[in-house]
């Protein structure tokens, strides 16, 4: 079986369109649609089923993905190490949201890019779920930390960690509530108070405010900016409240940069995930990071 048939192969069923498929592979769409028929000619079976948007994976179509796709994987980290004069040290390709891949993943991975035989380079890449489990199906990353569990079994997801959300306001802000009040009165309390977020829809003032108040916020973004760490540094400056997770807002509430306003018996939590493509967790590399992301999360709090 052709190589190059298999790997468009491979790269249709992860991106689950021939349009996306074709700028993957620096391909025209016909020549990608000619060869993934060249490979149903071959196989006598049909791999994908077109529908309006995109294409769907037959049964054998998902069972043959599912027994190549480590294959070719592993023959692309062969390739790359050989590209890079050195076929001991490989590099693993990370995704995740900016914050905590920079202050929780990528501190403990540090740890295995020794050239100790067993250590790799690192490459890191940000952003939001979807583009992360998006890249990470379409072969551009290796390991993927977010909050969206993926559907289906071309992805697999372990649990990572859980990360407590805390309401936080800067203490000239949080005297003029005073103490007890927001625990009297509830939300309505908050509603002419400023708010800094990471997005105009306010989905952590949202989720906070759903899961503790049992309601939706009034208010709207005073201060907007798309990185928690830039929501921090304007609460502490006086610019309003903010919901941030305890652990990108623990040294400031020890120093007293930020007070929390509530300590709700149940803190809203959200959850981590750790997302590989399946199968490849039978790359040596792949599989040190994933297991040493896993424990270094045992001592996160």
């Amino acid at each position: 079986m052709d190589l190059a048939l298999l790997r468009t192969f491979v790269t249709v069923h992860r991106a689950g369109s021939f349009t996306r498929a074709a700028a993957l592979l620096g391909l025209s769409q016909p020549a990608v649609t000619s060869q993934i028929r060249a490979l149903e000619r071959q196989l006598g079976r049909p791999l994908f089923l077109r529908q309006a948007r995109g294409v769907t994976p037959t049964t054998i179509g998902d069972e043959l993905a599912h027994k190549a796709a480590p294959h070719l994987d592993a023959l692309v980290e062969i390739a790359e190490a050989g590209l890079d004069g050195d076929s001991s040290l490989r590099t693993l390709h990370l995704a995740g949201p900016p914050e905590f891949t920079a202050e929780r993943a990528l501190p403990a991975l540090t740890e295995l890019t020794g050239d100790d035989g067993q250590g790799f380079a690192l490459r890191a890449s940000f952003g939001n779920a979807d583009e992360t489990l998006d890249g990470l199906a379409a072969g551009h990353h290796d390991l993927a930390i977010t909050t969206a569990q993926p559907r289906g079994t071309l992805l697999t997801a372990t649990p990572l960690c859980d990360e407590e959300h805390v309401l936080v306001t800067a203490p000239r802000w949080a005297a003029r509530i005073g103490p007890g009040k927001l625990r009297r009165k509830g939300a309505h309390t908050l509603e002419h108070f400023p708010v800094v977020e990471v997005h105009e829809s306010l989905p952590f003032i949202s989720r906070y405010w759903a899961s503790v108040f049992d309601s939706r916020p009034t208010a709207s973004g005073t201060v907007v900016v798309p990185d928690l760490r830039a929501v921090l540094a304007c609460t502490v400056s006086g610019a309003g409240l903010a919901v941030l997770p305890r652990y990108l807002c623990a040294s400031a509430l020890e120093r007293g940069d930020v007070v929390a306003l509530l300590d709700p018996p149940v803190p809203p939590l959200r959850t981590y995930f750790l997302v590989v493509r399946t199968g490849t967790l039978a790359m040596p590399h792949i599989a040190r990071a994933h297991e040493w992301l896993l424990r270094s999360a045992a001592d996160w709090s």
